[in-house]
């Protein structure tokens, strides 16, 4: 079966096989559209309690949904059909987390917030941004529709020679809170989707002692290959249940040269920060599409033509056609390749989780 990539397809996809399934499904309305509510959709395998629970989780980065939730479904229907995980693990569905940003082909949510640096803990303020990023502002977030004469790769390319790739690279990702149409907002506070996890994820994990937690993206790294991002320490035994379950080499912690990064007010460290369960264990499944400055040219002119442009220019369409491919690219081998891979670990995290629980 073919992957929907809108929104709206691909949720009733999900509800259809969970509903197969017999799985709980709650629906969390974040945002409205004309075609009606925009939700996140819950799907839990089981209501009893279970040591090891397994959680998917898909379009953290609106556009980004296509693909994890490609996955998702694709697991679901094989279960359906099949022999599902081995019996002792609890599975949580988590379907759209951002919605709106899948549905409008945007990375962010309706209020331009990038919710991978929104899940700021304690009292940390939704303020404030480093030296570098107000350094690279008038490169990142031109104010004014986009331009056929736009020149951004030789800008790029001059301040990567100028500044480096690492210094380019931390002044993105580690997200900022002052520049409200800005790539990589933090958000002013916390968003709808933080508000409804922080509200509902305890009891959807229960007494659970282990979980195992993939949240899946695309855009970085090598095109079609995968890699697990860890950006938050590791203790000696979560990182040889790493090796044990995908694989030497399988996984990536924070590097100025590799793919793995650390944002300020990640989904991952907010995760393991709530102490869910005693042994949490949260990984990013990073799959690869074009390369970096190619995806930040396509973010860069999608957020241009969303807060300069008009929804019916030209510009505006191409800008959003050409950020779906960068984040699910229409290649059929692609597509192929990594949804078999993705199937592959999130049917290893299940088998991990088995021999991690007592019997």
């Amino acid at each position: 079966m073919s992957a929907p990539t809108d929104y709206v397809t691909a949720r009733q996809r999900f509800r259809d096989v969970t509903e197969r399934l017999g799985w709980i499904c709650h629906r969390y309305p974040v945002a409205t559209s004309p075609n009606g509510d925009l939700t996140i959709d819950v799907a839990m395998s089981s209501a009893r309690s279970a040591d090891g629970v397994l959680v998917v989780s898909s379009g953290l980065h609106g556009i980004e949904g296509a693909f994890g939730s490609a996955v998702q479904a694709a697991c679901l229907e094989r279960w359906a059909s099949g022999p599902g995980l081995p019996a002792g693990v609890r599975c949580v569905f988590l379907h759209a987390l951002n919605p709106y940003g899948f549905a409008n082909s945007r990375r962010a949510d309706a209020d331009n917030v990038d919710l991978n640096r929104n899940f700021l803990g304690g009292n940390a303020p939704y303020a404030g941004s480093t030296d570098g990023y107000r350094r690279f502002d008038p490169l990142l977030n031109p104010r004014s529709a986009p331009s056929p004469w736009d020149l951004f790769y030789l800008r790029g390319m001059w301040h990567i020679a100028r500044h480096g790739r690492p210094a380019l690279k931390q002044a993105l990702i580690t997200g900022q809170n002052d520049f409200p149409k800005g790539l990589f907002f933090g958000g002013n506070a916390p968003s709808p989707t933080l508000k409804i996890l922080q509200q509902h994820m305890r009891a959807w994990i229960g007494a659970a002692q282990h979980v195992a937690h993939l949240d899946f993206h695309t855009g970085l790294g090598a095109s079609g290959a995968h890699t697990l991002l860890i950006d938050h320490p590791l203790g000696a035994r979560q990182r040889e249940m790493l090796v044990r379950w995908f694989g030497s080499g399988s996984f990536e912690e924070h590097s100025p040269k590799g793919v793995a990064y650390q944002a300020r007010g990640s989904f991952g460290q907010w995760c393991i920060a709530q102490n869910f369960a005693p042994d949490y264990l949260f990984a990013f499944a990073e799959f690869g599409t074009y390369g970096n400055l190619s995806v930040l040219s396509g973010l860069r002119a999608e957020n241009q033509a969303h807060h300069w442009g008009r929804p019916d220019d030209p510009a505006t369409i191409r800008a959003k056609r050409r950020l779906r491919d960068l984040f699910y690219p229409e290649s059929d081998a692609w597509r192929s390749r990594t949804l078999a891979d993705g199937i592959d670990l999130v049917e290893r995290a299940g088998r991990g989780l088995v021999d991690t629980s007592p019997a």
